[in-house]
């Protein structure tokens, strides 16, 4: 059976690694990155807004009671179905489901908001390129950062035992963090067997450029951003 690493953070780990089991393949779990909550001030965020944007279901799933309550009476314009979904399930009532892709995103908005402000709940660690738009169409964003993404730390022992010892057929590689989480972990001495022989399934090519040149080989990019894509990439491999 093939080995599938996987290395995105707990709850989503899990939810991948049951997938992949539905699938045939045998999954194992090393997450390179967990997200924790950041402290968040509820005071004015809902001033002069018309809207809420999130990017990533974290974002809600870390943000306090108090913000959503707050920002609760905005329609909450996410990403895509599985933000939307987490979106509900914090308390947003009024939700729209996006194309998948925060620049589409950020292009619907801008059509759709001329004046007034739209808050974005994120993480620390994002990619700009949704506030950009949204600013470059002169729509005011107001962020408001609810985690943050931070490396997981694991020791050669560590990792030999999670592998037993192992190579690896193929990584999954859910976020740029982790991608350069994992080409570090590839230069170790004691780990760089396991991965010589190792396809690499990035959900963008964002991701996959973060790997750099330290993998040099077998590097797959999902045609569209999302799990669906990356795990059909991953079947056609197979």
């Amino acid at each position: 059976m093939v080995r599938i690493l996987v290395t995105r953070p707990e709850p989503g780990a899990s939810r991948t690694a049951q997938r992949l089991e539905n699938q045939g393949f045998r999954p194992v779990l090393l997450p390179l990155t967990e997200t924790v909550a950041l402290p968040v001030d509820a005071d004015a965020a809902a001033d002069n807004a018309v809207a809420v944007a999130v990017t990533s279901a974290n974002a809600v799933r870390h943000a306090p009671k108090e913000i959503i309550a707050t920002l609760a009476a905005l329609p909450c314009h996410a990403v895509g179905k599985r933000t939307a979904e987490a979106a509900r399930a914090a308390g947003f009532p009024s939700v729209s489901e996006g194309p998948g892709d925060a620049e589409a995103l950020a292009d619907a908005l801008a059509g759709n908001f001329a004046a007034g402000t739209v808050v974005y709940l994120c993480g620390r660690v994002r990619f700009p390129a949704f506030e950009a738009r949204l600013r470059a169409a002169c729509i005011n964003v107001r962020t408001i950062e609810t985690y943050d993404t931070v490396t997981s730390g694991y020791s050669d022992a560590a990792i030999l035992a999670r592998l037993s010892g192992q190579p690896v057929e193929a990584v999954l590689l859910y976020s740029a963090k982790a991608a350069a989480a994992m080409q570090a972990l590839t230069g170790r001495p004691a780990l760089h067997a396991l991965f010589e022989n190792t396809c690499f399934f990035a959900l963008s090519g964002r991701i996959a450029a973060a790997l750099g040149d330290a993998i040099g080989k077998k590097i797959h990019i999902a045609p569209e951003p999302s799990e669906d894509a990356l795990l059909g990439l991953l079947r056609a491999w197979r």
